[in-house]
């Protein structure tokens, strides 16, 4: 006899008991019924269990892609309707763990997940999706399958952060990122020094110690700065796109002259290029350059990169005209020879011809093995962030093919930098909106296949919901910057070294040779 029926039993001659009894068992089995579902909300198996043939669709978009061993966390919000939601995360290898929520937003414990990975490197990890519906039932969807990538990824990501205006560059700053983690500092931030522009930074093969930039927006010379650890030089010399020589003793750069214009549909700015060359900057001698070879009086060029070697020059060139014919100025891919022991320079050879592609390239990029050259080519001229149609095309170097890479977006596509290691490609895409730069990362095999890229982890899966700000010239490097933010800005305020660089022609210039940096 149960416990209801005890009681009427027992209390059967007396009325006012048995209307009692009965409020009792009313109250009961309501308080039950109330409480069933509630009694473990986040799991799946507290009630019938659904299988749903297809994928949920989750934000960011961490499906069918490569993570490297060393990522962060890729917190995500499911966008399925529910009242309900949990995670199963497991792999080929080591114990499944569960995230469970009453909301939408997925929040991976980074220490598991670091297990996880660790775990199933060069494997495969899977999320197990379920998520309750108004009735009470579960609904689990397809696994989510990605890939643990057996190379790993630099420490820190560099980058600047900026808002998307055109004419008032407040709160720009460049930051550096943890990528194992969440933590974000900054290197320098431009209210250190009275709100002046912060320009595109370049690090010495991806060495947190040596590292170049560029500030605008100051009275006067238009700096470089120089760290080698936490020791700065000034060098009053205004310079534009930076790149290092791998033996430390030679940067190359570009002296633009570049203006703002806008359109009235589409892409409101642009920006044209009405003079620019590249000259070297030789940091043992304070000396500065300009060999014939990559200045010449009737062509544009810019975007200088160095191979891994040393051995080339990377940039992009054009016929000057004039900017009522913008839309017709298109850049080479061009390389020259150079040896550094003899100081000499050879003839420039065109790799990519816009005559031939009918498009303009930028910003090329060489693998650090120095087989792969990664490049933008947009529909005209030498800013590819502002061009929509910029998209990532991959040169191989060994059979000077070119292929245009699956990764792109049908926005811009550009700022593209390799890991050391030369298996990770991060680049900033306006995929989401068209109008904020987003930092992805795709991971390359041995034959040059990109996997699926993946936009930076944050710890709030809705960051980028929010976010104003356009992430710009994402570098990797293999630990933070070791120069402090106080030591980069007194070197623009109250430098200590200030060093004016002499001009030669490179048949005056003779080098002083040093032992490069290791």
């Amino acid at each position: 006899m149960d416990w209801i029926g005890m009681h009427l039993h027992a209390s059967h001659t007396t009325p006012r008991a048995m209307a009692r009894c009965l409020v009792m068992a009313v109250l009961m089995c309501m308080f039950s019924l109330l409480a069933w579902p509630a009694m473990d909300a986040t799991n799946p198996g507290a009630s019938q269990k659904n299988e749903d043939a297809r994928l949920p669709r989750l934000r960011p978009d961490y499906v069918d892609t490569v993570f490297p061993p060393n990522i962060a966390s890729p917190n995500f919000v499911i966008e399925e309707p529910g009242s309900a939601y949990r995670v199963t995360l497991r792999g080929e290898q080591g114990a499944p763990f569960s995230v469970a929520s009453r909301n939408p937003q997925v929040q991976i414990p980074l220490r598991k997940w670091k297990g996880l990975l660790d775990a199933n490197r060069n494997g495969n990890v899977f999320f197990e999706v379920s998520v309750r519906d108004a009735n009470g039932a579960w609904h689990q969807f397809q696994a989510v399958t990605n890939r643990v990538a057996p190379d790993p990824i630099d420490k820190t990501l560099v980058y600047r952060l900026l808002r998307p205006l055109y004419n008032f560059y407040a709160e720009m700053g460049i930051y550096q990122r943890d990528l194992e983690g969440f933590r974000q500092s900054p290197v320098l931030e431009n209210r250190s020094f009275n709100n002046g522009c912060l320009n595109c930074h370049t690090f010495l093969n991806h060495r947190p110690d040596t590292f170049a930039l560029h500030i605008r927006g100051q009275k006067g010379p238009q700096p470089m700065l120089l760290a080698s650890s936490n020791m700065v030089t000034r060098v009053n010399k205004t310079a534009g796109y930076i790149s290092w020589h791998p033996s430390g003793r030679l940067i190359a750069f570009s002296a633009n002259k570049l203006s703002l214009f806008f359109h009235t549909i589409g892409e409101t700015r642009d920006v044209f290029d009405a003079e620019s060359d590249l000259a070297v900057y030789w940091v043992t001698s304070n000396a500065v350059v300009t060999p014939p070879a990559i200045a010449q009086p009737d062509r544009l060029e810019t975007w200088p990169s160095w191979s891994p070697d040393g051995r080339y020059l990377y940039f992009c060139s054009a016929p000057k005209l004039r900017q009522e014919r913008f839309r017709q100025v298109r850049y080479d891919l061009v390389r020259v020879s150079f040896d550094l022991d003899q100081n000499s320079w050879g003839k420039p050879e065109i790799l990519v011809a816009a005559a031939e592609t009918g498009l303009s390239a930028a910003q090329p990029r060489v693998s650090p093995d120095g087989r792969w050259l990664v490049f933008c080519l947009a529909k005209y001229g030498n800013f590819p962030i502002y061009q929509p149609s910029s998209d990532l095309y991959l040169l191989d170097l060994t059979t000077m093919k070119t292929k245009k890479l699956d990764i792109n977006s049908d926005l811009a596509d550009t700022w593209h930098c390799w890991s050391s290691n030369g298996r990770w490609l991060v680049f900033s895409s306006k995929r989401a909106d068209g109008l904020f730069a987003r930092p992805h990362f795709a991971y390359m095999d041995q034959t040059g296949r990109f996997s699926k890229p993946f936009v930076l982890p944050q710890e709030d899966p809705t960051f980028y919901d929010s976010c104003i700000h356009t992430f710009n010239v994402p570098e990797l490097v293999q630990g933070p910057p070791q120069a402090s933010p106080d030591a980069l800005a007194r070197a623009i305020l109250r430098p200590q070294l200030v060093l004016t660089p002499s001009a030669h022609t490179d048949q005056q210039h003779q080098e002083e040779y040093h032992q490069a940096p290791q």
